[in-house]
């Protein structure tokens, strides 16, 4: 696999991406405890038939946060323009990036093909359900400094999951789970930029827009509102299909990448020219 790597300028910030292979573009957006590495595993499985591309979102991985207001919508597009893609593309984003993903889908209806959310639901979408105690020992690490606990605590929520331990998972993608985050939270900790909403409109009640074909995964062992996210937008979007992977939690495309390439690929594959 032939990659090319490098920056592109959004503004004033630097964001780093990654693109390899040819045909029909298939972007790539990490979670907002991730980074491009997520996808390490689709990025090549996918390169033999599309055009991959992946990027670090702004203050995420090499893609250092600067001062000034930004949105996460300006920066895809700068991506994009930047690596002058002008074919429609398939877009899947997880958590953060799938609802990033879905605005621009919104936004941009004639650059999109084909949409995929992972562990993720629609911007502005309120939904009345339970939170977790890991929530509020998460703000306790925050607000103390302790970087270190809360990249393990965010861990154990995001990767493990719901009714899962460290020891029930996969321990070289936790591990990767874990440096990615711990990644962010010193970014995070740079306090540098403030993000904007990415449109104005959000996409919660805009979902019968959706004119494209819809694929929603999600791992049972995710967090109840993301369970219940998943089931609003298999309700309200049009051409939706919905699949859930049985051990996984928020990083479904981590804890079994070979089972998640199989639902996406035969998803992509149905898609017509």
């Amino acid at each position: 696999m032939k990659t090319k790597s490098g920056f592109v300028n959004s503004g004033n910030a630097q964001l780093y991406y990654e693109t390899a292979g040819n045909g029909t573009p298939f972007v790539m957006i990490h979670a907002g405890v991730a980074d491009k590495r997520q996808w390490n595993n689709e990025f090549e499985f996918f390169s033999s038939n599309y055009q991959v591309i992946r990027y670090d979102m702004r203050g995420f991985g090499k893609s250092e946060p600067v001062d000034g207001e930004f949105n996460l919508m300006t920066d895809l597009v700068s991506v994009l323009d930047g690596l002058q893609v002008r074919k429609p593309i398939i877009i899947m984003g997880c958590s953060m990036g799938g609802g990033l993903a879905m605005d621009f889908a919104l936004s941009y209806p004639s650059r999109v093909k084909a949409l995929i959310m992972v562990g993720s639901g629609p911007s502005g979408l309120e939904l009345d359900v339970p939170s977790l105690d890991k929530f509020a020992e998460a703000e306790k690490a925050y607000e103390a400094g302790n970087f270190d606990l809360l990249a393990e605590i965010e861990t154990q929520i995001w990767f493990d999951g719901i009714g899962r331990t460290p020891q029930q998972v996969n321990p070289a993608m936790r591990k990767l789970a874990y440096e990615m985050n711990r990644n962010a939270l010193a970014h995070e900790a740079k306090k540098l930029g403030k993000r904007l909403p990415n449109t104005e409109h959000p996409a919660f009640d805009r979902l019968a827009d959706l004119n494209i074909p819809v694929l929603v995964i999600v791992g049972v062992h995710d967090t109840p509102y993301i369970l219940a996210a998943a089931d609003y937008m298999a309700e309200k979007i049009p051409s939706v299909q919905k699949f859930i992977i049985e051990d996984a939690a928020h990083l479904p495309n981590m804890d079994h990448p070979d089972e998640f390439q199989s639902i996406v690929k035969k998803f992509v594959e149905s898609l017509s020219d």
